[in-house]
C-alpha cells in the first residue's frame, strides 16, 4: 500500500480517533500524541491493512487499548477523563455559558460512571457509531451495549435532574 492509498483510508476517521484519545486521556496533547502513536502504528501494518475487514473498527480498537495501557502506566498517576468538543457558535454570552456549563456538568458525571458506560456512551452519543458497531469495538453483545447505555444516560439524567432541581420544591 502506498503513501497515497494510505492516507485515502485512514484520513476520513482520524478524527475520531483523536476525540476517542481526548475523551479518555487528560489532555489535547494526550490525544495528538496518542493519535500519531496510533497512526504509526497503522503504516507499520499497511501491508497488512487489506486483510481487515473494517479499518475503522481495527484502529478504534487500538486507539482505546493504547490509552486504557496509558491510563493504567506509571506516569499516567494524574490523569483523569475530559471532553471539550462541544462548541457552539453564533449564541448569545448567556445561551454559551450555560451551554458551557452544561458540558461541564456532564462532563464531571461521566467521570463517575462505569468505564465501559462510558465508552459506549462516547461512541454513540458523541461519535455515532452504531450499536452493532460498538458492540464489535467493544467485544460486547448488542444487548449488553444498549443496557451499558440505558444506565449510562440514565445515569446523567438523573444526576442532571438533582443538579438543576437542588433546593426547589
Amino acid at each position: 500500500m502506498k503513501q497515497a492509498e494510505f492516507l485515502n483510508v485512514v484520513m476520513p476517521f482520524k478524527d475520531k480517533l483523536y476525540r476517542l484519545a481526548k475523551r479518555l486521556l487528560i489532555s489535547k496533547e494526550e490525544a495528538e500524541d496518542a493519535t500519531q502513536e496510533i497512526l504509526l502504528k497503522l503504516w507499520a501494518k499497511k501491508t497488512n491493512m487489506s486483510n481487515y475487514n473494517n479499518v475503522e473498527a481495527f484502529a478504534m480498537t487500538m486507539t482505546k487499548n493504547f490509552c486504557l495501557d496509558r491510563l493504567k502506566s506509571k506516569e499516567a498517576g494524574n490523569l483523569k477523563l475530559v471532553h471539550s468538543n462541544y462548541k457552539d457558535e453564533n449564541t448569545s454570552l448567556q445561551s454559551q455559558l450555560e451551554a458551557i456549563d452544561s458540558v461541564d456538568w456532564v462532563q464531571k458525571i461521566m467521570e463517575d460512571l462505569p468505564a465501559q458506560q462510558k465508552l459506549v456512551l462516547q461512541l454513540r452519543d458523541v461519535e455515532q457509531y452504531e450499536l452493532n458497531e460498538i458492540g464489535e469495538l467493544l467485544d460486547m453483545k448488542p444487548t449488553a451495549v444498549r443496557v451499558a447505555l440505558s444506565r449510562a444516560r440514565k445515569e446523567v439524567r438523573e444526576k442532571l435532574k438533582e443538579k438543576h432541581n437542588y433546593g426547589i420544591g
